[in-house]
């Protein structure tokens, strides 16, 4: 079998190349779309603390951890190890189970508030939805193919 780095694509780039290379790529938009979930379910009203308190935490922590993997890509701290890779395929299967859960209870809340609230609050919760489905998207993506370069490894 042939060493990780001679097979192509079944190694994490490091330095600007995470910026150039599929599904690498992806973290940009994870981060833009996850940034507009959180801040837009942080200014809008949902009727259930619950579901506002996951999705807070579920767009804030993988903000944080998207952030967190982009920044030791770029510097290179993986030095390379497989290790890594199953890290990054585990990160981006959590990621986009959470997401998913996420999406599906403000969707649920984004409902429930249809009747009794403002258009302001109710139009800010589906634009909430629709971007965490956005989000929820990229993850799933990401993860596949994580999966797919974790098993190449």
């Amino acid at each position: 079998m042939a060493p990780a780095s001679a097979s192509g694509g079944s190694t994490l780039p490091s330095g600007f190349a995470v910026l150039t290379t599929f599904p690498d790529l992806l973290f940009i938009f994870e981060f833009v779309f996850g940034g507009l979930v959180w801040i837009l379910i942080a200014s809008s009203l949902v009727p259930i603390p619950l579901v506002q308190g996951w999705v807070m935490f579920v767009s804030v922590f993988c903000f944080v951890g998207t952030t967190a993997l982009l920044i030791l890509y770029m510097i290179g701290a993986h030095s390379g190890e497989t290790s890594w890779v199953t890290l990054d395929a585990a990160y981006q299967s959590v990621a986009s189970l959470f997401y998913l859960s996420a999406s599906v209870l403000e969707a649920l809340a984004t409902i429930l508030m249809q009747d009794g609230y403002t258009s302001k609050h109710y139009h800010e919760n589906i634009s909430a939805v629709v971007f965490s489905y956005v989000a929820t998207l990229l993850y799933v993506t990401h993860a596949v193919f994580s999966l797919i370069r974790w098993k190449s490894s």
